[in-house]
């Protein structure tokens, strides 16, 4: 095993995790819930964007389910963002390291 090589994976490595994190507030995502009445958008640090909500959802009456919907919409874009996320992850450091069962490095962000 080569250790000057395999630091010099590690320091690329390094640098294209720091890019990764840097490119996270460009990556982001989408949930909708109650048929679209409600989106939210989260990007790739899981910090809500925007939401959106459908007019006809705007009256006392439905005021709790319009803060189910709010808060259903948020976790769905959470949850799709943390895929694309995880995605970027492994594209950026395909083939970089080599496979070592329990490694993971798409949960540091």
């Amino acid at each position: 095993m080569d250790i000057t090589g395999m630091f010099g994976k590690l320091k690329d490595m390094q640098a294209k995790l720091k890019e990764v994190q840097e490119n996270l507030d460009k990556i982001t995502a989408e949930g909708e819930a109650g048929a679209g009445m409600v989106k939210a958008i989260v990007n790739g640090r899981k910090k809500v964007i925007s939401v959106e909500i459908d007019e006809s959802l705007l009256n006392k009456e439905e005021k709790i389910m319009v803060q189910d919907l709010v808060v259903a919409a948020v976790n769905i874009a959470i949850q799709n963002v943390e895929e694309k996320a995880s995605e970027e992850v492994r594209k950026t450091t395909q083939g970089m390291m080599p496979n070592i069962p329990g490694l993971d490095f798409n949960n540091m962000f």
